[in-house]
């Protein structure tokens, strides 16, 4: 077989697919979230914080002046800027718990389903023994009676 066919049914498997879907909508959903974090939690936590962007929190290392924004500090000289991560941080929060309820969500369907799937086995009367295994099931009585 050669590799080129080999990559080909590597490629067309279903979980690579799958996989490959899941990547494009998390990239996708991860942009959502920035959004929501960047444009609708953290502008009224840095207003409560003095009014400023808060991703533009960050403390000088190398003695310049604070009162620029971070990306012109940043050319200037190292920063530590907790602002950007506090807001980089709070992304993967939200990223992560809106992941855990739909994994826990899909893990209650599936739950369900084999639940739905045991219970329909449950209801279902075993199908009744073949003839000969009924017939020898009397032989051997009588014999015992006798």
């Amino acid at each position: 077989m050669s590799m080129m066919k080999e990559f080909k049914e590597f490629a067309m498997k279903g979980n690579v697919v799958d996989l490959a879907v899941g990547v494009i909508i998390g990239g996708a959903f991860g942009k959502i979230v920035d959004s929501l974090v960047a444009d609708i939690i953290m502008p009224p936590i840095g207003k409560l914080f003095g009014g400023l962007d808060f991703a533009n929190y960050y403390i000088p290392l190398n003695g310049q002046a604070p009162n620029l924004s971070l990306a012109e500090a940043k050319k200037l000289g190292a920063v530590f800027a907790y602002g950007n991560f506090a807001t980089i941080l709070l992304n993967f929060i939200i990223l992560a718990f809106v992941i855990f309820q739909m994994v826990r969500l899909m893990n209650k369907a599936r739950n369900l389903g084999h639940k739905q799937e045991a219970a329909a086995a449950a209801a279902e009367p075993p199908p009744p023994p073949p003839e000969d295994i009924v017939l020898l099931r009397e032989i051997r009585d009588s014999l015992k009676h006798k």
